[in-house]
């Protein structure tokens, strides 16, 4: 149901497009939707326009944009502001009197941060794998930092160009830090969102492990009246692991935690803010102490219960991500897609609703064949 409104605004703004999709394919409100989790980061750097390219041509329903700050106020899709694992920095020695120890969420980290870049210095800097020794590396150097606005135009050309929407789930990474530091994201993106004439009708999904600005972009969207005034825009509380908290309750000196979100009282309380939860998916169906899958626990249902869709974070195809009765052989790098797709099926069956993958292919592989 909270997907059956994205569908007719965004037919309007696409009669025309070359009708690329099958016949029988069922429309986005109708199936399970597969989101590559920062583009199809198992097979090119994360984050990059390949990355995004790859994961549409896969069949990705959604990409998802990860969004920092700059020195002057851009926002800039990395999965972190440290860029020193993602990035070649550390090889510019224009850049080396950068290289700083911050406080960020709570936790002292080492390296080089975008808000101490403007997005031109960030522009000079190329991708790097973030698991060289499961990925490899022979992508690095090619690949350059982009822009939210990048992100959505590619998009829309994509969507004209195969004639099928494709939605954008940016996440809002550490709100309260940047907010702090005085460069917020909430009004930026949503701004961003309504600058774009793709983002004013397609699909999107903002998501956040924080609360605070998922409510404060609640009540901006319209609040009780969201759907009305803003029906393609979602909300998408992540969940972490049960015994943390979201970082702008910590801030707070609050004492709520991802276990107390995640109880039937917890996530009736989410449904007033938002349209859905992202747990990791161990907590839909955990892992016994020997690796190999447990049974489901009563998320799915629940959180059903409250009127909330469910979006696990997030299946990856290699042997160590996967609950032992999925291996292939006993190397633990190994690229294993036949368990990959076979594991999802079992979260599939679970009753999720979508789901993050790093091989949006696996994903679809998985989906279809239901």
């Amino acid at each position: 149901m909270l997907r059956l409104c994205w569908i007719p605004l965004f037919a309007i703004g696409t009669l025309g497009m070359s009708a690329t999709v099958h016949a029988d394919e069922k429309p986005l409100a109708e199936r399970v939707l597969v989101i590559g989790h920062r583009g199809a980061s198992a097979l090119r750097p994360e984050h990059t326009l390949a990355s995004y390219a790859r994961a549409i041509a896969d069949g990705a329903d959604f990409i998802e944009p990860d969004l920092v700050m700059t020195k002057d106020g851009v926002m800039v899709v990395r999965h972190e502001n440290e860029i020193g694992g993602t990035t070649d920095v550390a090889s510019h020695p224009e850049f080396a009197d950068r290289k700083i120890r911050r406080i960020v969420d709570g936790q002292s980290e080492s390296g080089w941060f975008t808000e101490d870049f403007t997005l031109a210095e960030l522009k000079t800097l190329r991708a790097r794998e973030r698991l060289p020794e499961l990925r490899g590396t022979r992508y690095d150097g090619q690949f350059q930092i982009l822009t939210l606005d990048e992100v959505i135009d590619f998009v829309a050309a994509e969507s004209a160009t195969l004639g099928r929407p494709i939605g954008i789930i940016p996440e809002i990474k550490h709100g309260t830090y940047f907010q702090r530091i005085q460069r917020p994201m909430e009004d930026a993106l949503l701004a961003t969102l309504a600058a774009h004439a793709y983002t004013r009708t397609a699909p999107v999904e903002i998501q956040s492990f924080e609360i605070a600005n998922l409510k404060y972009l609640h009540d901006k969207l319209g609040g009780a009246q969201a759907r009305q005034r803003h029906p393609n825009i979602r909300l998408l509380q992540l969940l972490d692991e049960p015994q943390l908290q979201p970082y702008d309750v910590v801030a707070a000196s609050g004492t709520l935690t991802y276990a107390q979100m995640m109880t039937p009282a917890g996530l009736r309380r989410i449904a007033r803010y938002a349209d859905a939860i992202g747990p990791d998916y161990h907590a839909i169906i955990p892992y016994r102490a020997d690796g190999t899958l447990g049974r489901p626990t009563a998320l799915v249902h629940d959180a059903h219960a409250a009127g909330l869709q469910v979006h696990p974070y997030t299946f990856r195809p290699e042997n160590t991500f996967l609950a032992r009765d999925f291996w292939h052989g006993s190397d633990p790098h190994t690229f294993n897609a036949d368990g990959a797709v076979a594991e999802m099926r079992v979260y599939l069956d679970a009753g999720i609703d979508a789901f993050f993958t790093d091989d949006p292919a696996l994903g679809r592989r998985a989906v279809d064949a239901r």
